[in-house]
């Protein structure tokens, strides 16, 4: 199993950016892929899932309304789009693999995480 999530940098209070996880090793297909966070000195905190075929989603609290996770089944991807980027979005940012989106977000397997940097 191999999850690698990319897009993270440094960007403003208000801007956006796109996070992208590729996932390789498994059937894509069978699982859904989600995104979770983690802030110096917070606990870890759930971002959004994406079911399998359906492609249900879900979000946290702090990101519903700002944040779309889709995904690309042809090429094995999901993408997180963040709009309205706010300072407490500023984390590492991991995705990770489950057989379904879990209220505890927790995921069996998951990546190195890429660090988003929301500041002036």
């Amino acid at each position: 199993v191999q999850l690698q999530a990319s897009g993270g940098g440094l960007v403003q209070p208000g801007g956006s950016l796109r996070l992208s996880c590729v996932a390789s090793g498994f059937t894509f297909d069978d699982y859904a892929i989600g995104w979770f966070r983690q802030a110096p000195g917070k606990q870890r905190e759930g971002v959004s899932c994406i079911s399998t075929i359906a492609g249900r989603t879900f979000y946290g609290d702090a990101v519903r309304g700002r944040f779309t996770i889709s995904r690309d089944n042809a090429k094995n991807t999901v993408y997180l789009q963040m709009n309205g980027l706010k300072s407490d979005d500023t984390a590492i940012y991991y995705c990770g693999r489950d057989v379904g989106c879990y209220s505890d977000w927790s995921f069996d397997s998951w990546d190195q995480g890429t660090q988003v940097t929301v500041s002036s």
